[in-house]
């Protein structure tokens, strides 16, 4: 068997990769040992990783203090109804503006791209008094249904479409299928990379939205869990035991979600990469 050749910048490169990767995940072991800590062991110096003793009352004392479990079922609630109907919406938008023809597609597509420009603070005092005439404050309705319309998400679909061989939609038409059959038989089944990776960047904004939920609800019960973490922090003091108990459980979806996906994440990230 031939012998690989020793290579000190693959070396030097996976040292430095390790490097980062284990800085970056000192913040998460911290959050996970102080979620088990008593108060008192938060702040000694050097920090004692491994709490002693472990104790789990701070999760107890989590749903004590507030509706943690109502925080939890709105956020999971929000997150998957809003990320299906982002990616239902972003589908049927990137694939109008990739494959069908109609007058002004490219200026239109134009000006819907330039709508990214807005930022979000200059919208936000408009979208809160239409939502208010609408009587949408605290509810379902503008937590889920104005973050359903993406035009980031289009883009990127649109992007990837265009990157369909021509010759299988021609041969589809041909053979009798309209538009409908074209996106849902050819169009997507290709398309489950770019898809699934959207999906999980589309989990992660929902999830974690918190400037939206803060301003548009106002009730115990309609409240995400990102809203209910920052009512746990107090001008003069916060149990960071509790807090971090709760951005414990918080993190569990997320994590779920990215190992499900983890295959069409990495996929969409190498084949968006890749051009003709």
């Amino acid at each position: 068997m031939a012998h690989r050749k020793f290579n000190p910048g693959i070396v030097l490169a996976y040292i430095v990769l390790s490097i980062g990767a284990f800085s970056m995940a000192i913040p998460f072991i911290w959050m996970l040992s102080t979620a088990f800590k008593t108060p008192s062991q938060v702040f000694v110096i050097p920090p004692k990783w491994i709490p002693s003793p472990i104790i789990t009352d701070n999760f107890k004392k989590l749903f004590s203090l507030m509706p943690f479990g109502r925080y939890y079922f709105n956020s999971i609630f929000v997150s998957v109804t809003g990320t299906f109907g982002r990616l239902l919406l972003a589908i049927l938008t990137a694939y109008a503006f990739s494959w069908l023809e109609f007058p002004g597609r490219d200026k239109i597509f134009i000006l819907y791209l330039a709508t990214m420009m807005i930022p979000f603070h200059v919208r936000l005092v408009p979208m809160f008094l239409i939502m208010r005439a609408l009587r949408w404050l605290d509810t379902y309705y503008v937590l889920i249904i104005p973050g359903l319309f993406s035009v980031y998400a289009a883009f990127l679909l649109r992007q990837f479409f265009l990157g369909i061989h021509r010759d299988l939609i021609d041969a589809a038409t041909i053979d009798g299928c309209n538009s409908w059959t074209i996106l849902w038989r050819i169009v997507v089944p290709l398309s489950t990379p770019a898809i699934g990776a959207l999906g999980i960047f589309t989990f992660l904004d929902e999830w974690n939205s918190f400037m939206w939920p803060l301003i548009m609800t106002s009730s115990n019960k309609m409240r995400v869990i990102p809203v209910g973490l920052a009512f746990l922090q107090d001008q003069y003091y916060t149990d960071y035991t509790i807090l971090m108990a709760g951005a414990v459980l918080a993190l569990v979806p997320v994590i779920i979600v990215f190992l499900a996906f983890q295959r069409y994440f990495v996929r969409g990230i190498v084949l968006s990469g890749l051009k003709e």
